[in-house]
């Protein structure tokens, strides 16, 4: 007997750790909150930041000193055979006896000098003030720039092209420095901050994209910069509650919808003399936007200039020695003239100069003018327009221009995905598609400037993100700069779900794309709760293919339908029209396809339309909130990051783009702003919103619960103490904040 129990102790126990070593491998196979946000077990790899030289012959990155204790170093790479030099040493940067630490670098025109950036401070998204440092090939020391400052104020540093001054922005005024005798004169005088010299006040960053205002002559014998006037912007202030026992304002100029924007001109100061000439443009500083200035010649600019309602663009041409302005090229649109375009094969705004060709005699402009996005060239002295992609499809983004051929970013039988193609100067019709076709999915490209080498980034749903230095037009592959093999094999270990992209068709016959992430172990005869994730304004497309985040893993672990879809309005390459019928109808017509498509979508067998949730982030927070309050037999619970409440209070530049100026069509502002329906609440509702948030103001929250209380109903709040729009700062924020939409999703939107 006593053997026999013995027997059945050792069963027991072998029982007992087989139980346990399957849970563990189950466990290992499931992402958890801490898995995803509290270690590197995921963590992906991303190529290191890359500086085009000899036109695209070679490049640079920063490395890591092998001799001098992980020190920050610059190396060259030959393009074509990839040889490896040391470009500045660790060794060569050190300053009284420490190694300078790197945040990004550029070179003078010669190449004998690089300027160096770091100890870098915010102002708004980016890190654009810190300190500057040249390093000299010719006596092999390095100095700093601006040395009588403070710390961590200069902007925008460049060399001139006779590489003998170096010019910056300190405290809203342009300075130039005598490189070699370290002369410090001060160019303007006037900025306060109400008036702002060379960088720009916070609507024209955040809506235009412009940080960087100001720029050297190609013989250095000017310097053309903007001048801001926000002296009439009305301040709004936020509040620190958390820094110190008393409350501090935080004071930002912010330019509501409906107010006048900031003043804004153009002042060319010629170096002999150190003054300033304004460049008189005709339509009045106030009344008109300029998010375009650029050197074209030793004495020629063009220059771009938009009205208020952002639905004229008109380019200039501006020769300094006669002081002439001429009127090159003007485009009108109907609702609104786009800048820059915003699509996921494009890297976001950058400094809006126009692409010259033909040896500088014109350049190259995207414009919606007929039933698609195509691209002209312009020739610059006569105003002639030539179509150069004369086909029935979008172009979603234009990458470079060749001495014969103009490489762009399209589609055109998918609009989830990006490919590469080219085709040539003279509106001939002939186009090629670059990427090969087992880059299916998503593709990006930064080229050098001779066209013949870029960095090529893909990613799809089945596919994690890769990037390679490639030689074009072959796409041949020079170097491989990430991988993500260690990440792809640590997915490969999870239980990962099936991803299904395809699209539904509305009561209005409105096809709308749809991709769906299926719970893991997917059984089509059960029920599932659904998780909806929403955009649906003008500046993102989220129905994509692309690699889906851990996040959305988890989701789907967990028993979870994910949906994303992209409306009418926003950038999917559909044509003008799709893009552009959401004019005046934000928060209408958006609303409209979103429960529409849902509504079709939720009669799949296997989709519970009693537990539905939706969510999203800024304009998908408002978008939740719209479809929480107007469509509440669809969606049961919402949780909204970030959302502007009224469209009322947000910013003008924006605001009035797509919608108008509220003097003239208020009611449309009334009509797509959520509080207006906030009585239509009938779910659960998490409101979540950083109290630091300088883009979409924390009051926009607030005035939303005020409505809320009034019409008595029931919500949740989750304040971030002087967090930004992207919620993100502090310890353990990220973190916390995905706990949150996980728990109240999953409380709320249970799995059976």
């Amino acid at each position: 007997m006593k053997n026999v129990l013995k027997s059945l102790t050792v069963i027991i126990a072998l029982i007992a750790l087989n139980l346990v070593c399957a849970q563990q491998a189950n466990d290992s196979k499931l992402l958890t909150i801490d898995r995803i946000y509290n270690s590197e077990e995921f963590k992906q790899d991303y190529e290191r930041p890359m500086q085009w030289i000899e036109n695209g012959n070679a490049y640079i990155i920063i490395e890591k000193s092998q001799t001098v204790n992980g020190a920050d170093e610059l190396i060259r790479y030959d393009s074509e055979s990839q040889e490896r030099t040391v470009f500045v040493s660790a060794e060569s940067l050190k300053v009284s006896g420490n190694p300078l630490a790197i945040n990004s670098f550029s070179l003078s025109t010669d190449g004998s000098k690089v300027l160096f950036f770091n100890n870098t401070s915010r102002v708004w998204r980016s890190y654009s003030k810190g300190d500057y440092w040249v390093y000299d090939f010719t006596t092999k020391k390095i100095k700093q720039l601006g040395v009588s400052f403070k710390s961590s104020s200069l902007m925008f540093a460049k060399f001139s092209a006779d590489n003998m001054y170096v010019a910056y922005v300190q405290d809203f005024n342009v300075y130039k420095e005598d490189f070699s005798t370290g002369k410090v004169t001060q160019l303007t005088f006037d900025g306060t901050g109400d008036i702002i010299n060379g960088t720009f006040d916070w609507a024209y960053e955040e809506e235009f994209g412009k940080r960087d205002g100001f720029s050297w002559s190609p013989k250095a014998n000017y310097i053309a910069y903007w001048q801001i006037d926000a002296s009439e912007i009305e301040t709004f202030y936020m509040i620190n509650n958390t820094d110190s026992i008393y409350s501090k304002p935080l004071p930002l100029q912010y330019p509501k919808v409906g107010r006048a924007p900031s003043g804004a001109k153009l002042g060319l100061i010629d170096l002999e003399t150190n003054k300033t000439d304004w460049i008189a443009i005709p339509g009045g500083e106030k009344e008109n936007y300029i998010p375009g200035m650029q050197w074209i010649g030793d004495d020629l600019m063009l220059i771009q200039q938009m009205n208020r309602h952002q639905n004229t663009l008109t380019v200039w041409s501006f020769t300094p020695s006669t002081k002439s302005l001429k009127k090159v090229y003007t485009e009108v649109e109907e609702t609104w003239v786009d800048l820059g375009y915003p699509d996921i094969s494009a890297d976001g705004w950058g400094n809006n100069d126009l692409p010259l060709v033909d040896d500088g005699k014109a350049f190259l402009r995207m414009t919606e003018k007929d039933a698609w996005r195509h691209i002209y060239k312009i020739n610059i002295a006569t105003g002639e327009k030539t179509l150069i992609t004369p086909f029935d499809y979008d172009v979603a983004s234009m990458r470079t221009a060749t001495d014969n051929d103009v490489y762009f970013i399209a589609s055109p039988s998918n609009s989830m995905q990006r490919y590469l193609y080219k085709t040539d100067l003279k509106g001939k019709g002939k186009v090629k598609r670059i990427t090969p076709d087992n880059y299916e999915g998503v593709n990006n490209y930064t080229f050098a400037s001779n066209g013949k080498y870029a960095k090529h980034i893909h990613q799809s749903t089945s596919d994690a993100r890769t990037a390679h230095l490639i030689e074009l037009p072959s796409h041949k592959i020079i170097k491989t700069l990430a991988d993500n093999k260690a990440y792809k094999t640590k997915l490969s270990t999870l239980e990962l779900p099936e991803i299904k992209l395809t699209s539904v068709t509305t009561e209005l016959g409105i096809e709308i794309d749809v991709r769906m992430i299926l719970p893991t172990n997917f059984d089509e005869t059960k029920k599932y709760p659904v998780l909806f994730h929403v955009y649906g304004e003008p500046w993102g497309q989220v129905a994509t293919d692309t690699q889906i985040g851990l996040w959305n893993i988890m989701m789907a672990q967990k028993g979870y339908v994910i949906i994303d879809m992209d409306n009418r309005g926003t950038p999917c390459l559909k044509g003008s029209a799709w893009r552009k019928s959401i004019y005046k109808k934000i928060g209408v017509i958006n609303g409209l396809d979103q429960s529409q498509a849902a509504t079709e979508i939720l009669k799949l067998a296997y989709l519970d339309n009693e537990r539905t949730a939706v969510w999203g982030w800024s304009g998908g927070g408002s978008m939740t909130l719209n479809l929480m309050f107007q469509y509440p037999g669809i969606y049961k619970t919402g949780v909204a990051i970030a959302a502007v409440s009224n469209q009322l209070i947000y910013d003008n530049i924006y605001q009035e783009r797509y919608m108008g100026l509220p003097q003239e069509n208020r009611e449309d502002f009334i009509n797509g702003s959520p509080i207006t329906y906030a009585k239509g609440l009938e779910g659960n509702l998490l409101i979540v919103h950083g109290t630091g948030d300088d883009n979409v103001h924390y009051q926009s929250a607030e005035l939303l619960i005020n409505e809320l209380i009034k019409q008595n109903k029931q919500f949740q709040v989750m304040p971030y103490p002087n967090r930004s729009h992207g919620i993100y700062e502090g310890e353990n924020t990220s973190r916390h904040l995905y706990t949150l939409i996980t728990n109240y999703i999953v409380k709320h939107t249970p799995v059976n």
